[in-house]
């Protein structure tokens, strides 16, 4: 993240905007709008400034700036594209101590401006960085059509009743809570039909019956998917924003972690193989203890938590404790990885089954159903079989399997740093010790391995990509 995104309390406060014309008059406009006292300077203004002139808050000068009036400015704009004036009013405004804002000069600006969605009180800010105003301008347009104007008058009235709900209810864990239920339930659809009267009665109701009773605590046992965010379900992205505490694990990607409600306690509880951080009937206990306090618990879980992600256990622990407790699927690493490699699990010509297993067993070692395995027309997809893939891989010859069959490893599935080793059963391991990958990992053995170069639509979409930048240079 390049810069802290932040609402500033300017009302009362000066501002100064530099230029007359239609930039500045949008800088102007936002500042008088947050109740700021605006100055702006330009010999002429252009009609973009016609519902400012008759405003309190705003005044005109007719002239370039000085030095001085700069003093007690809390914020600059600067919207010129004279260059000298640019310059000055950007070294004077800084010499006074205001933060300062040059348009389409990033290394002169101690803030930027995000597009922004009114709705007040609520207000939506985007940003790219700079990197891409246009993408910024386009997800505003995108928000704009999805959010209506009456979620402004919604927010109005929660704010209404904040302070009641604040006496009437001690505890923040309930008043949160009860704020939910609040807006997921009828008051607030009412609210948005445009009921604001009847919502207001109902409110005050809901507050006199409030519970005083402490919170019941639940579990969400949510997968993560294979590391891509865009995987996640939108029930996952519910239930990750309503946790008190997350506990997570390696396979979790930070990009789906900081997804997560910001105030949420973060635990992580992840395993390396044979280096546990917690040891799992540990997990299972801290997710009931965690519960039995009241808290809405989220354990993320990479991929889907009831394939090879031990998700059974854990909720056999809490119904064991008569803990409520809810079940989110996730995208399986398995088809995940497969999916992005361009690697079909099954094809007609290819595989009419597929098998998932793990690459070790309980104790280290490898326990396998190789008669299972070694069947025709069959796709063999192993998790968590990087450390041991050169005895895999022997062990698949051994047991029958030509040493020229297909197989394929593929790393950080997904995610921005894929990779994809692809090799036979003879030469797999050489191949992925080669490329010094990391894990996590899947590996693919079977014919739809072949299919890859023809189906790697990744790559393909890279290509096509990038001969539209050449031909555009």
């Amino acid at each position: 993240m390049r810069h802290l995104p932040v609402f500033l309390d300017v009302s009362g406060k000066s501002a100064i905007v530099v230029g007359g014309g239609a930039p500045a008059a949008r800088r102007a406009e936002h500042l008088v709008k947050a109740g700021a006292q605006v100055t702006t300077f330009a010999e002429r203004l252009t009609d973009d400034f016609r519902d400012l002139l008759a405003g309190p808050n705003f005044h005109h000068e007719a002239r370039d700036p000085k030095r001085e009036d700069f003093a007690g400015a809390t914020l600059c704009f600067v919207a010129v594209e004279d260059e000298r004036l640019s310059s000055e009013a950007w070294a004077a405004a800084k010499g006074m101590g205001a933060w300062v804002n040059v348009a389409d000069q990033p290394r002169f600006c101690d803030f930027i401006m995000p597009s922004i969605v009114d709705r007040s009180p609520l207000v939506i800010a985007i940003s790219t960085g700079g990197a891409s105003p246009i993408l910024g301008r386009m997800m505003k347009a995108r928000l704009e059509s999805l959010i209506p104007a009456a979620y402004g008058r919604l927010a109005h009235l929660m704010g209404g009743f904040r302070d009641a709900v604040a006496r009437a209810i001690d505890s923040p864990v309930m008043r949160r809570r009860f704020w939910e239920t609040v807006l997921e339930g009828p008051i607030a659809e009412r609210a948005l039909a445009g009921d604001e009267q009847g919502a207001s009665e109902d409110l005050a109701r809901a507050i006199r019956s409030a519970s005083p009773r402490p919170p019941r605590g639940e579990v969400y046992l949510v997968g993560a998917g294979p590391g891509d965010p865009d995987l996640l379900t939108f029930r996952a992205l519910r239930l990750m924003q309503k946790a008190d505490v997350v506990l997570y694990d390696r396979l979790a990607n930070p990009d789906v972690i900081n997804l997560v409600r910001r105030e949420a306690e973060r635990i992580y509880v992840g395993k390396q193989p044979e280096d546990h951080e917690l040891p799992q009937g540990e997990i299972s206990a801290l997710m009931v203890k965690l519960a039995k306090k009241g808290k809405r618990v989220l354990r993320l879980k990479g991929g889907d938590p009831f394939i090879f992600g031990r998700g059974g256990e854990e909720i056999e622990a809490l119904a064991a404790e008569g803990i409520p407790f809810q079940v989110c699927p996730g995208v399986t690493a398995a088809m995940g990885a497969a999916a992005y490699a361009g690697i079909p699990l099954t094809h007609r010509d290819h595989a009419q089954s597929c098998v998932f297993v793990t690459g070790h067993g309980k104790d280290g070692g490898i326990e396998l159903d190789w008669t299972a395995l070694l069947q025709p027309r069959q796709t063999v997809a192993i998790y968590m079989g990087l450390r041991n893939l050169e005895a895999l891989t022997r062990e698949f010859v051994a047991r029958g399997a030509p040493p020229d069959f297909p197989a394929a490893v593929i790393d950080n599935a997904t995610r921005a740093n894929q990779r994809v080793v692809v090799g036979t059963l003879e030469t797999l391991a050489a191949k992925a010790r080669a490329a010094e990958l990391s894990g996590p990992s899947i590996i693919i053995v079977g014919t739809v391995v072949t299919l890859r170069d023809a189906l790697d639509w990744r790559s393909m979409a890279e290509s096509r990509s990038g001969a539209e930048a050449d031909r555009k240079d």
